[in-house]
């Protein structure tokens, strides 16, 4: 089965143009995070969201923990996914679902070990994808992602065996290991935000040589 490709930290209209001319799958439109690259305001991540049509899908990074803060994200910026980067922690999934009903959900489980397993099989009945990650929510300083580096795959690929819906890897991706990533992890999808950018801007060439690796897998 063809490996999606998320391009992440879209920052413009025309960026957004770019990635998907290059046969970009979904695009990540980053919200307010406490730290990481790629945050760009709702009237923008609204703007570009506007252009995004099927089937190419628009996910929203939120790092909002509350059911009705995410529910209200969401609707300040009219994107077709919610991508939660941390713990749901008031409200439920059902709620969201129930506010939006055509909204995809995506919950992004950061691997820090095995425990990671244990939190993407506890989620998987309550929404549409796991998305894999680098971040460290509970760490001195809370990453949520967005960190360019890797995790343990192996840890990863033991989830997708063990989970019973699409799994996005990302963490530390780039044209040169995404291959041996898709053939180690086994992803329905890749995502990647650094690894395409050359001083803050999603660069083309870096852009054609990731897609042509991922379709040659």
């Amino acid at each position: 089965m063809r490996t999606r490709v998320k391009i992440c930290c879209i920052s413009s209209v025309e960026e957004a143009r770019l990635a998907i001319s290059h046969g970009a799958d979904a695009l990540g439109l980053v919200g307010k995070m406490p730290n990481g690259p790629g945050p760009i305001p709702d009237e923008l991540i609204a703007a570009i969201a506007k252009t995004v049509f099927p089937p190419v899908a628009s996910f929203l990074l939120t790092s909002e923990q509350s059911a009705p803060a995410i529910i209200d994200h969401v609707k300040r910026v009219h994107t077709n996914t919610v991508q939660i980067v941390d713990e749901l922690l008031e409200g439920t999934y059902s709620q969201i679902r129930g506010a939006l009903p055509h909204l995809r959900i995506v919950q992004v489980i950061h691997v820090t070990g095995m425990e990671s397993l244990r939190q993407s099989l506890k989620v998987q009945h309550d929404v549409d994808a796991i998305l894999l990650d680098s971040g460290d929510p509970k760490g001195t300083v809370k990453t949520l992602g967005g960190t360019g580096h890797t995790h343990n795959w192996d840890i990863s690929r033991q989830i997708v065996k063990e989970v019973d819906l699409p799994v996005f890897l990302a963490g530390g991706l780039h044209p040169g290991n995404v291959v041996e990533a898709i053939l180690k992890v086994q992803p329905f999808g890749v995502d990647l935000c650094s690894g395409l950018r050359t001083n803050g801007h999603l660069d083309e060439a870096k852009l054609l040589s990731f897609m042509a690796a991922v379709s040659g897998v």
